[in-house]
Parts: structure tokens; sequence; C-alpha cells
């Protein structure tokens, strides 16, 4: 049973002066009617929490914050690219101040989730805590230079690797690989320092806003760069040499997860040596892989073994079947 709610009525009379059934508005159900209220929703669900263990975490240690770590992520884009990331320019007689107000506002803030992250791994006295996260996020941020560093040879690799590219400034602004491998790099120096959580949570962001799946344990060379890049999976112990140009779709990935968390710590990801090519859609597979320097992977290769320095790896004898459509029934009709 449904009936017109007065909200409806003044939504579809307010200017017409008469009541207009409009095709894409349906009537709005009575919450009256409605069978399961709010109460009996809630103490269902409750119900589950308790049948359904594993994905609650209830009277545990505070976790770090997703949104807090995506806000101070951006940020930290700001600080490895003043001008580039934020919502204005920075003048250079300005520079100063803004990066000293944006940078201590960081470090209260990274401190704060660091904290959340040894607590939930570690027990150690509070006081040692304070101690080691101040520490540990102020060794991080130091890095920043250093990543920086790395960050513009992957831009120049970038620009240089793509002919479409405008501008070192097209690519830094438009193209998802630079906020994807930023991040990653960031996320790499906190796992390093055995920080928990916070770098996978970090690049699972930029994963969700790029379309790149690069895993903070990654060991990533300098000029690297990842043309499109939709789709692109770097694993956790892969290794990847310098001057190394990707494409779209391409998996470093490992052979087998059957063994599950016994795995853990095993070098299960390939490895790719200085100035290798892999385009489209290649797979390659396994901890015991090593593409060899100089090497080019064509586009849907599987490998899963190694090869040696300057190699051509393509398929041969694959059948394209062209067909008169006029001759053929089609698959689908309009």
């Amino acid at each position: 049973m449904h009936r017109i709610l007065p909200g409806y009525l003044d939504y579809v009379t307010r200017r017409l002066g008469r009541l207009v059934v409009l095709a894409f508005m349906a009537a709005l159900r009575d919450t009256y009617a409605v069978d399961h209220t709010v109460t009996e929703l809630t103490e269902k669900l409750i119900a589950s929490y308790a049948r359904v263990g594993g994905i609650n975490h209830l009277d545990g240690k505070n976790l770090p914050s997703k949104s807090a770590i995506a806000s101070i992520t951006l940020d930290l884009l700001r600080l490895l690219f003043p001008g580039f990331f934020g919502d204005k320019s920075i003048h250079s007689s300005q520079l100063k101040v803004e990066i000293a107000t944006l940078m201590d506002s960081v470090l209260g803030r990274l401190e704060e989730e660091v904290y959340k992250s040894l607590d939930y791994a570690h027990e150690t006295d509070r006081k040692d805590l304070s101690r080691l996260s101040r520490s540990w996020t102020f060794e991080f941020l130091s890095s920043l230079p250093r990543i920086r560093d790395l960050l513009q040879t992957d831009t120049e690799a970038a620009f240089q690797g793509d002919p479409a590219a405008l501008s070192k400034e097209e690519v830094i602004v438009a193209y998802p690989f630079i906020e994807a491998i930023a991040v990653q790099r960031l996320a790499h120096e906190l796992y390093l320092q055995k920080i928990p959580l916070i770098p996978r949570i970090m690049t699972e962001w930029a994963h969700s806003r790029t379309g790149m799946d690069l895993h903070p344990g990654a060991q990533i060379g300098s000029h690297f760069f990842i043309d499109h890049g939709t789709g692109t999976v770097i694993g956790e112990t892969a290794i990847i040499g310098e001057h190394v140009k990707m494409y779209q779709g391409v998996g470093l990935v490992a052979r087998s997860l059957a063994g599950g968390q016994l795995l853990k710590g095993q070098k299960r990801h390939p490895t790719v040596e200085d100035n290798v090519t892999i385009y489209a859609n290649a797979t390659i597979v396994g901890g015991e892989t090593v593409v060899g320097a100089g090497s080019t992977i064509g586009a849907s290769v599987f490998l899963t073994k190694s090869v040696p320095p300057n190699s051509l790896v393509t398929y041969e004898k694959i059948d394209l079947k062209v067909t008169r459509k006029s001759k053929v029934r089609p698959d689908f009709e309009i």
C-alpha cells in the first residue's frame, strides 16, 4: 500500500498549481507501513557480528584512519610537487612559509597515524611508542628530497617515452602514473621502516584513483614509466631495474598463492633488469624469473621462465582469422 506524501505533493505542484505525476518519479513508500523498524534491522545486523567473526574490529586498538591517511598522502604529494596538487599556485616568495606550514601539519597528523600503527603491531610502553612514532615520522619526512630526485627521473622518462606528452608539466598534472609511482615511492619508505598498515593503505588509495596496483614492497629503480597504466600490477617482492618501461595491463605476479601465509617473506615476484620494455597485457610470473637487461617482452606474452639479456620475447604462429560479415550470421542484431 502506498500513499502520496505531502512533501511529494509540494514538489510536483509548487509551480504548476495542479498534481502532475512525473514518469520518472515513483510514489514514496509510507514510512509507517515499512515492516522492519530501525531497531529490528539493527538487532539483526548486531546478531551477524556475533555469528560471523573475523571482519569485526570491536574493543581492539585504534586502527589508522583511512580517510586521514588519504588526506596526508595528498598533502605529501603537494610537498613533492609544489604548485601541482594544490588549488592555488605558490609564488617563490611564499614558498618557505607555505611549505613549513604544510610540513608541520603533515608531521603532526602522520605521527598520530604512525602511533596507531605501532600500537596495533607491538606490545610496547606508550612512552616508547610516542618516541618511536615521532622519530620514525621525522626519518620518513627527511627522505622526501631523495624521493623527489627519483620522481624527477620518472617524470623525465614519461616525457621522453611518450610522444603525445606536451610537456613535463602535463605529465605531472595529468598522468595518473606520476601519482601512482609517487605514492608507491612514499609508501616504500614506510615499508622499509616496517611500519604496518599505512604503506598498503596509501598504495591502495592510489590504486583506487589510478587503476595501478603497485605494492609498497616492490623495489623500483630510477627512470621508470608505465604508459597508460590501467590494470598494471606489481607484486610485493618484484625488483625492477633502471630505465624500465611498461604498458597497460602488465602483471609482475606470483606463480601460485596456494601456500598462503606460508609464502610470506619469500621471493614470489619476478626481477626485471635495466632497460627492459614490457608491452601491454604481458604477464611475468614467479620469484625465480629474471628478465635480462635490454630485453623486450611483447604484448600478451605469458612468461614463466627467465630470459637472457637482449632477448625479444613474442608469440609465434598465432592465426588471425578475418571473415566477410556478409557471409556469416551476426552474433547480435540491433
